[in-house]
């Protein structure tokens, strides 16, 4: 089973236009954040996601924009020394940003913390603190109906050990009893970062914990910021799928990884989502996706 291609607006160019496009193209799911665009992504999707609303929506807390960390202090749920750090999981903070995200967007399937690890500074107990907080003011979010659920996007904080899927269920239970709302784990997913794949493969890591728990799971950045084009060689390209375009190669790698279920594409023109698309058509085996990672890193 293949990952469902969705729409990822980090680096998305025109977010309306690549939104109302992933949209008409079938996307179950479009990812976003309030601080992408320099704030102003959340405003550009709405019209969109008016027009579609089968399509769910999935943002983010904790990271905020000079402007944003601004209007938080003048809320008073940040201080003005805390409005310039761009980045808080105090619970009032997430309070206010996810109920100005719901309101802009106009619904919010999932609100996920967004790279946690940059807090805490390497103190585990702290940062495992911090979450139980944000997890019980989003489970206060969830109860007001304000939101469906809430998650964790991390860039690094599985592969640096800053927290497990079977802690943060436990957080969770902490925070909202056996009923708990979180849902859903993102993390990135390519050739570049491979160590997901792998530990999928051996059926053991984050998405195998995050998916037996029934989380969903998500994958960001499959072309490492559009940097994986110029780093795969046509002798990978052919390994994965021979005569197949180095963007789809690498989509196809990610999207073939084991317990994934969403593959979040930045697809600004009708042409790249129809390849991210068509990509994940025909996933590679597990014996072939083994293969493509011993040529990455031999045994």
């Amino acid at each position: 089973m293949t990952a469902e291609a969705a729409l990822g607006t980090h680096r998305v160019r025109a977010a309306a236009t690549a939104a109302r496009t992933a949209c008409e193209g079938g996307t179950g799911w479009i990812d976003t954040a309030p601080n992408y665009g320099v704030g102003a992504v959340h405003a550009e999707l709405r019209p969109v996601l008016d027009a579609f609303p089968a399509v769910r929506v999935a943002t983010k807390t904790g990271f905020y924009t000079r402007a944003q960390g601004q209007a938080a202090a003048e809320a008073g749920v940040l201080s003005a020394g805390q409005a310039g750090g761009r980045h808080s999981l105090d619970p009032d903070f997430i309070d206010w940003q996810t109920r100005r995200s719901a309101a802009a967007l106009g619904r919010a399937d999932i609100v996920f913390v967004h790279n946690p690890e940059t807090t805490g500074h390497g103190d585990r107990a702290r940062l495992h603190a911090e979450l139980r907080g944000a997890f019980e003011a989003l489970e206060d979010l969830v109860g007001s109906g304000l939101i469906g659920g809430y998650g964790i996007a991390t860039w690094s904080g599985f592969t640096e050990d800053a927290f497990t899927v079977p802690e943060l269920l436990a957080l969770a239970s902490e925070a909202g009893g056996h009923g708990h709302h979180l849902t859903a784990v993102q993390q990135p997913v390519s050739l570049v970062m491979a160590q997901p794949i792998t530990r999928a493969l051996d059926g053991r890591g984050p998405l195998v914990q995050a998916r037996s728990a029934g989380l969903l799971t998500f994958a960001s950045a499959p072309l490492h910021g559009g940097e994986l084009l110029d780093l795969i060689t046509p002798e990978l390209v052919e390994l994965i799928r021979p005569g197949a375009h180095p963007a789809t190669a690498c989509l196809l790698a990610a999207g073939s990884c084991p317990s994934l279920d969403v593959l979040l594409v930045s697809a600004s023109t009708r042409d790249h989502w129809d390849t991210a698309v068509s990509a994940l058509d025909d996933p590679l085996t597990d014996r072939e996706l083994r293969k493509v990672l011993d040529v990455l890193a031999p045994r």
